[in-house]
């Protein structure tokens, strides 16, 4: 029972050589089976919780670990100045050992690679990690068994496979000195090649945060995190966001909206047409018509560019849905509002503006709808979630474009 037979390929460099080691895919942990082919035993970059994982726990602690703290930010910060200042002690310090995706997948791609490593600019080896075994009881990730019943399992088999391939050492040339992001994707790309594997965008965080929309059962989270991902690819900041959010807000108060076109989206934010730009346009072409409503887009660029409040939000939406400027929504406006903030259904939709419009005269203000949602139990605590998924939403999306530049700043 359990690994007889470790198939190795190519050579560890030593630490003067390569003072950094990215393994990936991480899938396992059993992954910690590579910390044995090394010459000297590394130290390892480790999530602080892992202590508690049994057997694991205690080996990551033998190895001079540097701990990390998936919460504090300032946690990720120390962590860097302690992985640039072993890497640069000219084998002072052992080889260290990095997952760079920073949590374990499923093996079928490799997710985007956390700059970590790459900040010290030093030569790092990369090493792929294969599980060939057809009855897999290796793989340890969020929706899976946990990890007393992964190492039960696959104790339990007769045999198991692993192949550990050392790759070159891939030594940064003078642009990714300068870019730590492009040095980590120059040498995930490197690994998804010997892998024989697709590469996605997504990240940690983002696993987080789309974990987190389940757990509360707030669907937007998940679109708000694609939305803020291709505006980063399109060039915004937040501060572009931000105006313009101003300026599209002055076209749909000034002008009678109509559903406009690509094209008229493109000149819109005054971007040229790309595959970006394309991906955020079908977003909110619900239909596949080629058509979208401006105000659509208008609400969720309200939540991407900033920390807004759950009153800033809704009163937004009111007056970009409002009926003929006057002030009122009407129900098919209350309703548009509601499917695209809360996802409600048109029933509840339906049952929210009838117990808002008392007076029957089919149409509500948004002083009448947030007073009588402030009143109410049921929509007291809609809002108290609404309002922590957007803040996560905010504060994590910032989390994840933050360079060492800035944090250092």
């Amino acid at each position: 029972m359990g690994f007889h037979w470790v198939k190795v390929k190519g050579h560890c460099a030593q630490a003067k050589e390569a003072p950094i080691v990215c393994i990936a895919p991480h899938s396992s942990l059993f992954d910690a089976l590579v910390f044995f082919m090394i010459p000297e035993l590394p130290a390892v970059v480790s999530a602080v919780d892992h202590i508690k994982v049994p057997f694991i726990g205690k080996l990551i602690q033998f190895t001079q670990p540097v701990f990390v703290s998936r919460e504090d930010p300032n946690s990720r910060l120390n962590t860097i100045k302690e992985i640039n200042k072993r890497a640069h002690s000219k084998g002072a310090w052992p080889q260290i050992v990095i997952f760079p995706e920073g949590t374990c997948t499923n093996r079928s791609c490799l997710i985007g690679f956390k700059p970590g490593a790459f900040y010290p600019g030093v030569p790092v080896q990369p090493v792929c990690v294969r599980y060939p075994n057809k009855l897999d009881t290796i793989t340890w990730t969020w929706d899976g068994p946990d990890a007393f019943k992964v190492l039960w399992y696959t104790l339990c088999q007769f045999h198991n496979n692993v192949e550990i391939e050392f790759l070159p050492v891939h030594i940064p040339n003078e642009q990714e000195l300068k870019d730590p992001k492009l040095f980590s994707e120059n040498v995930r790309l490197q690994m998804a090649k010997c892998l024989n594997c697709t590469v996605t965008d997504h990240t940690y965080d983002d696993c987080r945060l789309v974990l987190w929309a389940a757990k509360v059962k707030i669907p937007i989270v998940k679109r708000i995190v694609e939305i803020f991902k291709l505006h980063k690819k399109l060039g915004f900041n937040t501060e572009a966001m931000n105006e313009v959010l101003l300026r599209i807000r002055r076209k749909v108060s000034s002008e009678p909206q109509e559903k406009i076109t690509y094209r008229e989206f493109s000149e819109y934010l005054n971007i040229s047409q790309n595959d970006s730009l394309q991906q955020l346009f079908k977003i909110y072409d619900f239909e596949q018509t080629g058509h979208i409503d401006l105000r659509d887009y208008v609400v969720d660029l309200c939540l991407v560019s900033g920390p807004a409040t759950i009153e800033e939000v809704l009163k937004m939406a009111f007056q970009a849905f409002e009926y003929g400027h006057e002030g009122f929504i009407r129900s098919q406006g209350f309703k548009s509002v509601m499917v695209h903030i809360f996802e409600m259904s048109d029933s509840e939709c339906q049952q929210i503006f009838q117990d808002i419009d008392s007076d029957n005269d089919l149409k509500i203000t948004f002083d009448e709808f947030y007073g009588f949602s402030k009143t109410h139990p049921k929509y007291k605590k809609l809002y108290y979630i609404f309002q922590e998924s957007t803040s996560n939403i905010f504060d994590l999306c910032v989390l994840n474009e933050i360079s060492l530049e800035n944090k250092e700043e």
